[in-house]
């Protein structure tokens, strides 16, 4: 089975997330400013490494525009965020791509458990993370299981 039949494969998360990492996604969706998401991602994050039994990553949220490009005037694309699996960390900019506003709670949050399983993935799973339909429903797992 090759890399992306694998990650489509395997649909749930393996592990329970804890009450503490249900307690900060809810404070995560209540909170703006990027140096308290900052400091609660951080936690968050570290919670569910332990939870699910792998290595802590570091985080870095920045106050700064998402990465885009355009074609003429339109936006055609955009990142929220990045995980970095050599240097085992996650990078969000915490400022929408045109506006310059600030990412609502529940984007921020998405983004933040987007990146997380990717390190998920490759730490656990030993998978070259990808975008497979497997990746997104292993997310899903994750939104659901801290209740939200």
């Amino acid at each position: 089975m090759n890399n992306y039949e694998k990650s489509n494969a395997i649909l749930n998360i393996n592990f329970q997330p804890s009450h503490r990492a249900k307690r900060l996604a809810g404070r995560i969706l209540a909170t703006f400013g990027y140096e308290k998401r900052q400091k609660l991602s951080h936690f968050l994050i570290n919670e569910l490494a332990f939870n699910a039994e792998v290595e802590r990553i570091a985080i870095k949220v920045t106050n700064t525009k998402q990465w885009h490009k355009r074609r003429g005037t339109r936006l055609a694309v955009k990142k929220y965020g990045a995980y970095y699996p050599k240097t085992k960390r996650i990078s969000i900019q915490n400022l929408t791509a045109v506006q310059g506003k600030e990412l609502a709670p529940k984007t921020f949050l998405n983004t933040l458990l987007h990146e997380w399983m990717h390190h998920y993935d490759f730490e656990k799973l030993s998978l070259n993370s990808i975008h497979t339909k497997g990746f997104y429903e292993r997310i899903k797992s994750l939104k659901e299981k801290l209740t939200f």
